[in-house]
């Protein structure tokens, strides 16, 4: 049966796009079509997807949008999802032969779950790093909305996940975020979702520390304002004030690891200001700590030079 919807947003994608569809060939089956959110490409990528999709026999349907944001391009793709179930994936990721249907026979095991995590492997820079595994997740939907959002269970990745268009609805990625788009609209499917896992991987999800890095470096105090706007308004869907102050330190935590490393170290020290202030785990704690003395080490040990160059 035709039952899934595959959502690909892709800006300037040609170089990984024919890969991306090709690595769904096997679940020709079961996927109705293919929305290929072609965002203000100025390259091919329009071209070489139609091209492999032909190739490949997968019905593809190419939706050109100005949005020049991956969730405001997954939200176009949303809007016209014609089958029951959508698949989300990126256009440099790959999906893992089989996955696509072990997610629907446990969907198809578990009738009341409308919310199907699976596992992934992580690949670092082109090199294979460890599976990761889902893990935490259970029935109760307030409560693993607000884990997830704490970073108490396992975070998914874009296509490690099968969600039923019915539990989707209205729901909708934040726009115009630098980062941290997709969780806010992960905790708001599961807020309200029966869940379910599967062990298996079902996706390679690619990663670029280097370009995830950068999303924090640039207007950091600006972006984060706006990424906390959206993350506050997930008190709408019951998820409590504390575990989202719980994120907003995780997250100035990493902009600050980020700033330290750059040699920002006055940028680093307000975002370490926030996260010290957030209520968090012992292992953040101590994270939080640790980056604290490795900051005042760092500052002391460069004021004389500062003072030199004053005196220069």
């Amino acid at each position: 049966m035709k039952a899934v919807s595959v959502v690909i947003p892709a800006h300037n994608a040609s170089a990984t796009i024919g890969t991306t569809l090709a690595s769904l060939r096997g679940e020709a089956e079961v996927i109705g079509e293919v929305l290929l959110v072609d965002d203000a490409s100025t390259d091919d990528t329009a071209a070489v997807a139609r091209q492999a999709a032909a190739q490949l026999s997968l019905p593809l349907h190419v939706l050109p949008a100005d949005c020049r944001d991956a969730g405001g391009a997954r939200n176009a793709a949303l809007a016209q999802a014609l089958h029951p179930w959508v698949y989300l994936i990126d256009a440099d990721d790959l999906h893992l032969q089989g996955g696509l249907r072990a997610l629907l026979r446990q969907a198809q095991s578990q009738p009341k779950a409308d919310m199907i995590v699976g596992a992934y492997r992580r690949r670092v820079n082109g090199q294979d790093r460890q599976i990761k595994v889902p893990n935490g997740y259970q029935d109760a939907c307030l409560a693993n909305a607000s884990a997830y959002v704490k970073g108490d269970i396992r975070s998914v990745a874009v296509g490690s996940v099968l969600a039923s268009r019915r539990l989707i609805g209205e729901t909708r990625f934040p726009v115009s975020l630098a980062y941290d788009e997709d969780t806010l609209f992960w905790a708001r499917l599961m807020s309200k979702a029966s869940l379910a896992m599967i062990p298996q991987p079902v996706m390679v999800y690619e990663v670029s520390p280097a370009r995830s890095d950068d999303r924090f470096a640039i207007n950091p105090v600006r972006r984060f304002l706006e990424w906390r706007h959206e993350l506050r308004k997930l008190t709408d869907c019951s998820i409590p004030v504390s575990a989202l102050k719980t994120r907003e330190g995780l997250v100035a935590l990493k902009i600050a690891r980020v700033h330290y490393a750059r040699g920002d170290l006055d940028t680093a020290a307000r975002f370490l200001a926030v996260a010290a202030a957030a209520p968090k785990r012992r292992s953040e704690a101590w994270r939080c700590l640790r980056y604290r003395l490795k900051l005042a080490v760092r500052c002391r040990l460069s004021a004389p030079r500062i003072e030199l160059q004053s005196a220069l």
